[in-house]
């Protein structure tokens, strides 16, 4: 099992954020290992290999074509194979539906993407960072949207 790092997966469209996210990581003192997917059919796919070693962390962006943020949530929930898996809902919206929504579906955390690059690499260190066993057995709306 890795101990060493923390394996964290990234599903967003948008190849500019795909990027700044894998520069944010770079830059952070953190042990992690850091995969991105184009779309949600892409990262499905690869999380449904039987060999697929199943990420620690997995960000995913809400509006993507082909299958959204909020289709793969649900998809995800549904397999008890990652139930293991803490979700991340990260996206530009910031709607009260999409945060009722997410977390009504299981989400365990939801953040708002931010414009500047220090601020994503303080966003990111805090939800590596996190004890995900306290914060999962103790979700409840106040602290299942990330404020900076």
């Amino acid at each position: 099992m890795r101990e060493d790092y923390t394996y964290v997966v990234l599903a967003d469209d948008d190849e500019d954020d795909r990027l700044f996210f894998i520069e944010a990581f770079e830059e952070l003192k953190i042990q992690t290992k850091v995969e991105v997917y184009k779309d949600g059919i892409e990262l499905m796919c690869a999380l449904n290999q039987p060999e697929a070693v199943l990420p620690n962390i997995l960000f995913l962006d809400l509006n993507m074509p082909k299958k959204s943020g909020l289709e793969c949530l649900i998809e995800i929930k549904e397999n008890n194979r990652f139930k293991d898996i803490a979700i991340a809902i990260y996206s530009t919206s910031a709607s009260e539906e999409d945060i009722e929504n997410t977390f009504v579906q299981g989400a365990n955390i939801y953040i708002k993407k931010p414009s500047a690059f220090n601020d994503l690499k303080k966003i990111l260190s805090d939800v590596v960072t996190i004890n995900w066993q306290y914060h999962t057995n103790g979700l409840n709306k106040d602290n299942f949207l990330l404020r900076l």
